[in-house]
């Protein structure tokens, strides 16, 4: 098979919440596929650190919660800069309580933040690249997708809703030339999950769980973001593909 499948020279990612974590890992992966990468954040000082170290990346700041700054965003760069070829929709929280104890202006923020954001942002660049009759989106969704875990169960029900917007997506959008996946990560170790890392009780649990033995590194996300982004999927929609060391596979 021709590496050129995964050249990815010439085309434009946008990744959201991509100053750190999952979000940077797979910008850096997609740009040393020959792909220019857009970060995008809310947080401008630490989205230009973040650029300063992948050679050439671009910023767009904007909340990926606010409809309307979405809209505004993505309209005014395809104008400016040209066209998105490849979205990551990677911007999202957690918050861990028990449920009976869980908050409710907590549930609201990760509705807008885990899901809302991947409507908002999909909708906008989508609008652009159906019109071009291409284009790729790829959701962050989790392991969480499939499976529940004490304590988080409002991120689970985003997660869940993650995979099925996916689907949807695909479902409306295959026609136009869009393929819409979704990318399921496991445990990894990320600035989302340090209080779960600094446990040495839970990371135990973990590696006894998981049949791979240990946490995952980001980087390991970045050949599934690549491949969904390439011309190598190009008859892949509406997938959910875990990455997660066999944690989905095993009881």
């Amino acid at each position: 098979m021709s590496s050129n499948l995964f050249d990815l020279t010439g085309r434009r990612a946008l990744v959201t919440g991509s100053s750190q974590g999952i979000g940077f890992a797979l910008a850096t992966g997609l740009a040393q596929a020959g792909a220019k990468v857009v970060l995008n954040g809310r947080d401008a000082a630490k989205l230009s650190e973040a650029a300063a170290r992948i050679p050439g990346a671009q910023m767009l700041p904007f909340d990926a919660t606010d409809h309307e700054a979405v809209r505004s965003a993505i309209d005014g760069f395809e104008l400016s800069h040209g066209a998105i070829d490849i979205l990551v929709n990677n911007a999202g929280m957690q918050f861990r309580t028990p449920l009976d104890e869980f908050p409710a202006d907590a549930f609201e923020r990760l509705l807008q933040t885990n899901i809302a954001s991947v409507f908002h942002v999909g909708q906008a660049v989508a609008r652009h690249m159906i019109r071009r009759g291409r284009g790729k989106i790829i959701n962050i969704a989790s392991v969480q997708t499939a499976l529940a875990r004490p304590g988080i169960a409002p991120y689970t029900a985003t997660k869940g809703a993650v995979g099925n917007l996916t689907k949807g997506m695909a479902t409306d959008w295959a026609r136009h030339g869009l393929q819409c996946n979704a990318i399921a990560p496991g445990y990894f170790d990320t600035p989302l999950n340090a209080a779960l890392v600094a446990d040495p009780a839970f990371s135990a649990w973990l590696e006894k769980r998981t049949p791979a033995g240990r946490w995952g590194r980001v980087e390991e996300l970045t050949g599934a973001c690549v491949f969904l982004a390439s011309d190598a999927s190009s008859f892949v929609n509406g997938h959910i593909l875990y990455v997660d060391g066999g944690i989905t596979a095993s009881i």
